[in-house]
């Protein structure tokens, strides 16, 4: 559990395998998939160069969170389904695909099937990084480099959007904001959303039909999610025409599409200086920017003082000796963090500990199991609406021993280094 937390290649990349272990057990990982992306770009140099996938990119992979991270559902397929009248919820929760919703015993559930981002996220914990990129982040790749610019620029002419009345990010932000709130030429601007979003003519009619059925708003209210991510790459591309943001980095052009992922979380954490100029324009007043180095720097306390515990407190598992950050040390940022997003009663997570025993339950074990298994309720038969399930199914693979922690007790499972939960 912990705060919903978006991350970069960047962050993640300057922390220690421990120091990434730490973070996967107090913070909720949004593994989106520009992180595939970014990260896979480097497998690509190693082929080239003669060097093997592991050496570039297992490193790294072995520090994505497994416990508890997220993979979210890819940005282009949530703005486009958002386009065409589905809600999109926009208040600090993964986006994850593939949910059915379930009851055993009168309570209700979700479980979740594999999609595309969760199968990438398992083949990435197996090392399978050529058929990650053969399969999926290749597609994603080319679809985010697939704006025709000279379009998108006719486009915002068009629409009165001129970037040499941009002399600073303020004003790139103001003009991108304009443009989603406006109510005028909205089947306009909802064809220009389109060419952003690489979508079909066919998905840019249905789009406009689907505005005219919904009331004819303002593109804003009609697709918040889909107006954010135009809003982005507007901002985005107006900085650049007006040089606020350098073109010498090919990487800002994904770099800045992680701020598409900013509903879904409640912390971002990033080292790259275009993230900590760009985000704030971007986030909600509940939301936290993080620089990365700070945030790795608390990390490296916490390690540091967890080593030092015995082992027999250390072999009880992370979870056991560590639920939550230490509630008394003010200074940690990782306190902070919790006070701000987390309810106030996480503070007594370490009082009310899970007796070990407890997570071997034959019983308990049973009953997950049938949760798992149950059938897919029908539509007429769900009684519970979004956010109200009172159980998730999600199975992932995790190590129980990860560099220096035990992430689980000891002697919970089998004698192996993996298991499901």
């Amino acid at each position: 559990m912990g705060p919903t937390t978006l991350f970069d290649k960047s962050f993640l990349q300057s922390l220690s395998l421990d120091e990434s272990v730490i973070f996967d057990n107090f913070f909720n990982g949004v593994i989106c998939p520009l992180f595939f992306i970014e990260t896979l770009a480097d497998l690509e140099k190693a082929i080239r160069q003669g060097r093997t996938p592991e050496e570039e990119v297992g490193i790294i992979a072995d520090k994505t969170p497994e416990m508890s991270g997220y993979p979210n559902v890819y940005h282009s397929t949530l703005a486009v389904q958002n386009l065409l009248g589905q809600e999109i919820v926009m208040d600090g929760r993964v986006m994850i695909a593939g949910g059915r919703p379930v009851k055993v015993d009168g309570k209700s559930g979700v479980v979740f099937r594999q999609s595309p981002e969760q199968e990438a996220f398992n083949r990435w914990q197996k090392r399978d990084f050529l058929h990650v990129e053969r399969k999926i982040a290749k597609a994603w790749r080319q679809s985010l480099n697939a704006i025709d610019l000279n379009m998108l620029a006719s486009g915002m002419r068009a629409l009165g959007i001129d970037p040499q009345n941009c002399k600073s990010l303020d004003d790139a932000k103001e003009v991108s904001e304009n443009f989603i709130s406006g109510t005028d030429h909205v089947p306009d601007r909802i064809k220009l959303a389109c060419l952003i979003l690489n979508a079909s003519p066919a998905c840019e009619e249905f789009a406009i039909q689907a505005w005219k059925e919904r009331g004819s708003r303002a593109f804003s209210e009609h697709a918040p999610y889909a107006a954010h991510v135009v809003s982005v790459e507007l901002f985005f591309q107006l900085a650049l025409a007006a040089n606020l943001i350098g073109t010498e980095r090919s990487s800002n052009r994904i770099d800045i599409a992680y701020l598409f992922y900013l509903p879904f979380c409640q912390v971002f954490a990033s080292s790259d200086k275009l993230h900590r100029r760009s985000a704030p324009y971007f986030l909600r007043k509940d939301q936290s920017f993080v620089w990365g180095l700070d945030l790795k720097a608390a990390l490296k306390t916490l390690v540091e003082q967890y080593a030092a515990f015995s082992v027999e407190i250390a072999e009880t598992g992370l979870h056991g000796f560590a639920p939550a950050p230490p509630p008394d040390d003010a200074e940690c940022l990782l306190t902070q963090l919790w006070d701000r997003h987390m309810s106030p009663s996480w503070r007594n997570l370490h009082k009310e500990r899970v007796p070990r025993e407890a997570l071997q339950d034959p019983d308990l074990v049973k009953h997950l199991n049938r949760f798992t298994d149950a059938p897919t309720l029908p539509p007429d038969q769900v009684d519970w609406g979004p956010g109200e399930a009172e159980m998730m199914g999600l199975q992932r693979t995790i190590r129980r021993r990860k560099g220096s922690f035990w992430q689980v007790p000891k002697n919970i499972g089998e004698a192996k280094d993996e298991r499901s939960s």
